[in-house]
């Protein structure tokens, strides 16, 4: 049972956990929370009982209310993340039978919880009747659990023992779900202040700040993200984005607007006030700076997810996407940074996976000679996360008939190549990882575009069969990485069937021969030879 009631606080405490952590020096962070700590000896002293200090080793402290906090909203969540550790250590005290532990843990929660609400009621004067009558029901939950765990002694029977304790897990099964209830109405309340002040407000600078809080929100956890789609957030950043303001503003929108389409509502809200065909007019507008037009590529790139299941419903996607694509292209060709360069390929190749209609449209454009001349520009793409991008696109465009003809003109096959020779450095970094599909991918194209002889006559020329073996055989190669591993075999078998003198009889036994499955298990088993 106790494990059940902990598991009720999970979505609350992903959504505020990452506040507890923010971003700025030790030094900083102490000034910070120093103002708002204070010890509990005064809540013992009222209780009439002496300060006790845990197994833990020490004593803990409660952050007090502040009447003149900078950000409510900020004070509200790290208070609300206090509350939710306590619990779980109650919940964890209950399960390990720290009986003698868990009276002090009720005080401590019991003093934050009234610090709670009167941060509540202090920064709010209007606080509405329910949020009021969940801090009495959390109060009284207080009282309640404060008494059982008061009057409790340790020489009590086993059977004692066991409905004592499932008074508390029920009590605190009820204190949570209030709490949840009343954290979240806060939450929603301090959110639809700030989307009110988007509509309302007139200085430029209350804005910026409005949204600059919104998107602070967005990275605390997608909890945040759903309240602020349900509140309105959605079609209030495209009101502005609609609107004549300085490109700032319009890029902070976008960005907030990235973060909340993580979540089905806020891509909904999207549909439902013709976000896309916003996203389009900025795109294609090239009076629009660059800056704003990659934020806008950013979104696009959000909505147009593969992760995302709903997206397939965005009707309003398709009619716009020629406009789409072809504004991508172009902010691609003439990408000032790598950083645009990246949003505008990401969104890219998320719409390759979208509709494949885009691919069409891509080689009509040209595409292929575009991406791969920005491979060999540093300035455009200098990371294996831009590398992995275009080798998407060009892996979802190699299905198309026209595709090997392009490739072949604009030396694509020998971009390949070079991408096959990247090498993940050993272990898991968010780097190597993007090797790995560069590798992965870079396997996969060449695989479709085989089924031209030209192509495979001039891989064989480049010596990339050699390669493709090496990779097979050589597990450090590809980083241990499984799904390069059946990439490269299959390539390899394509190539190997056109040029089959470029390969020796024994790989050709082992590699090329028996089916693709054992052919895997031989080589992800494979130790390998130093000799």
């Amino acid at each position: 049972m106790a494990s059940g009631g902990r598991d009720f606080l999970e979505s609350l405490s992903s959504s505020i956990q990452r506040t507890h952590l923010m971003q700025m020096d030790s030094v900083q962070r102490w000034v910070e929370d120093l103002r708002l700590m204070a010890e509990c000896e005064c809540m013992y002293i009222l209780q009439s009982k002496p300060i006790g200090v845990d197994n833990e080793g020490h004593n803990e402290l409660v952050i007090t209310t502040q009447p003149d906090l900078p950000d409510s909203l900020q004070a509200l969540l790290k208070r609300a993340w206090t509350i939710t550790t306590e619990l779980s250590k109650i919940f964890y005290k209950l399960e390990v039978n720290r009986w003698q532990c868990i009276h002090s843990a009720v005080v401590r929660v019991s003093c934050h919880v009234r610090s709670l609400v009167n941060d509540c009621d202090s920064c709010d004067n209007n606080a509405s009747g329910e949020l009021q009558q969940f801090g009495k029901i959390l109060i009284e939950k207080c009282t309640e659990l404060f008494a059982i765990t008061e009057s409790f002694t340790y020489d009590e029977d086993e059977a004692t023992f066991a409905s004592v304790k499932a008074e508390i897990v029920e009590t605190l099964a009820s204190f949570s779900q209030s709490f949840s209830q009343m954290v979240e109405l806060a939450l929603t309340h301090e959110i639809k202040s700030l989307v009110n002040q988007l509509d309302t407000e007139t200085n430029l600078y209350n804005i910026e700040a409005a949204i600059s809080s919104l998107v602070g929100l967005t990275q605390e956890g997608v909890h945040l993200c759903h309240i602020i789609a349900k509140e309105g957030g959605v079609a209030m950043l495209f009101k502005l984005c609609r609107q004549e303001a300085p490109c700032y503003l319009h890029i902070l929108a976008l960005r907030a607007l990235a973060s909340i389409c993580v979540v089905e509502e806020g891509i909904s809200e999207l549909e439902k006030v013709d976000g896309v065909l916003c996203l389009a007019d900025l795109l294609t507008d090239e009076s629009h700076p660059e800056a704003t037009r990659a934020e806008a590529a950013a979104v696009v790139s959000q909505i147009t997810s593969p992760h995302h299941a709903f997206t397939q419903h965005l009707s309003s996607f398709l009619e716009n996407m020629e406009d789409i694509v072809t504004a991508l292209i172009n902010l691609c060709k003439d990408a000032s940074s790598s950083e645009v360069f990246q949003l505008a390929s990401a969104a890219l190749a998320n719409i390759t996976f979208f509709d494949s209609m885009a691919c069409e449209t891509l080689l009509q454009l040209n595409a292929t000679k575009t991406l791969i001349q920005a491979c060999r520009d540093p300035q455009r793409v200098d990371t294996p996360y831009a590398k992995d991008q275009v080798v998407t696109i060009l892996a979802n465009m190699a299905v198309l008939d026209q595709c090997p003809s392009e490739m072949i003109q604009e030396n694509g096959v020998e971009l390949l190549l070079e991408f096959l020779h990247e090498r993940p450095a050993p272990g898991i970094s968010t780097e190597s990882a993007a090797l790995e599909r560069v590798l992965q991918k870079s396997a996969v194209t060449l695989a479709r575009l085989s089924r031209e002889p030209n192509v495979c006559s001039i891989a064989s020329s480049l010596n990339c069969i050699p390669r493709l073996i090496e990779l097979c055989r050589s597990p450090s190669e590809r980083n241990n990485n499984d799904s390069v591993l059946v990439a490269c075999l299959a390539a390899l078998r394509k190539l190997a069937l056109a040029s089959p003198q470029c390969i020796e009889d024994s790989d050709y036994q082992q590699l090329v021969k028996p089916r693709l499955v054992d052919s895997f298990l031989l080589c992800s088993n494979m130790e390998e030879s130093f000799v």
